[in-house]
């Protein structure tokens, strides 16, 4: 699932990118409203959590622009305007949803899952791919019905190669998903990564499912 965060706060800005990437879903991010807008018009998101309160352009006028271009993309406020007439209002201007800070995570993501289910978007909690299995709630993974043990940063590198079985993900694209960072081209930290994770999920099994393409980054795909 990819997501639009548009939020100016960067802490809170941080603090769901970092939740939803926990959870293997693709997070784009904007602190203000001029760039919210493009990247809601240019990007093809399951949902848009958006705040009403941002520099250049408020979320209104990005609420706005977003119902006149794409009718049914799902949008969800997320907001410190807490009063009864501003909650109305949003909803009237065609938001999914409305939540005031401050706020649970798990009340947002249940609130995004009931937006999505409402509009029959399928958001997935365990994915799969040939004898893997992943309980993204649950943060667990098996493979051939073996638990393997993985840490924070491994189970969210291989949510991130699982959701895209078969395509070559560079090591830019992934340190920018998974690490939230710009890839330099002395750094090895993701094929060290890399290596840990195949150690924990290849090496036992006789079918190895990370491969790397020399040069130019990694793909999960079964080669028997």
């Amino acid at each position: 699932m990819k997501i639009l965060v548009i939020e100016d706060e960067a802490k809170t800005a941080a603090f769901l990118k970092k939740g939803f990437n926990e959870l293997g879903y693709v997070v784009d991010v904007a602190d203000n409203g001029v760039d919210g807008q493009h990247l809601a018009e240019i990007g093809e998101h399951e949902v848009i959590v958006l705040d009403l309160m941002l520099p250049e352009r408020d979320g209104w006028w990005v609420l706005q622009d977003i119902r006149k271009r794409h009718p049914d993309q799902p949008v969800i406020l997320l907001t410190a305007l807490d009063a009864v007439a501003q909650r109305v209002e949003g909803l009237r201007q065609g938001a999914d949803d409305y939540l005031v800070k401050p706020f649970a995570f798990s009340e947002l993501l249940a609130r995004i899952h009931s937006i999505l289910r409402r509009s029959n978007v399928r958001t997935e909690e365990i994915i799969y791919y040939a004898d893997l299995e992943m309980d993204l709630l649950r943060h667990k993974i098996w493979r051939a019905a073996t638990p393997i043990n993985l840490a924070p940063q491994e189970f969210r590198l291989l949510a991130y190669l699982m959701r895209f079985p078969g395509e070559v993900l560079t090591r830019t694209r992934i340190a920018e998903q998974v690490w939230d960072m710009h890839f330099e081209s002395d750094s090895n930290v993701v094929d060290v990564a890399i290596r840990r994770l195949r150690r924990k999920v290849d090496d036992a099994f006789p079918d190895k499912l990370i491969h790397t393409l020399r040069g130019v980054g990694y793909v999960l795909e079964l080669r028997q």
